[in-house]
């Protein structure tokens, strides 16, 4: 992987954060909007289960984007994508309904799936683009 530097990183990074406005901004926009009538109809769990959906699509679509920084490294990347996911994710889980959170155990098993989930996730990804990388560099070098 090469790192940009210098007048192309500096054009990049706009379009990124536009690309990451757009991404998390017309989910949050469409579900939100669901949401609010399903609460105002009454349909409290469907409203909740939508808004937090929206929360959750808006989060991991444009967190996605913080992979292509290009110039922060994968430690960089991931923690950035964590800290995104623990202040978005989580309280939207754990606000949602779906779960029993009127106890501490119910709290902390929240937190043990949110925690399950992205490690497998981020492993599965990890695995796959590497071999993605590696064959995308096989074939370069012939």
């Amino acid at each position: 992987m090469t790192r940009d530097t210098g007048e192309a990183a500096a054009t990049r990074g706009p379009r990124l954060l536009l690309r990451a406005a757009l991404l998390g901004g017309i989910p949050l926009v469409a579900m939100s909007a669901i949401g609010a009538y399903l609460l105002a109809d009454g349909q409290t769990a469907d409203g909740r289960s939508t808004l937090a959906v929206g929360v959750i699509v808006a989060a991991t679509a444009a967190g996605s984007l913080l992979y292509q920084v290009e110039r922060w490294s994968l430690t960089r990347q991931s923690v950035t994508h964590f800290a995104l996911m623990l202040v978005t994710v989580l309280p939207a889980l754990l606000l949602s309904g779906w779960f029993p959170v009127d106890t501490a155990g119910g709290v902390l098993t929240v937190v043990g799936i949110f925690l399950a989930a992205g490690l497998v996730l981020w492993t599965t990804l990890f695995l796959v683009m590497t071999a993605v990388e590696r064959r995308r560099t096989a074939r370069a070098s012939t």
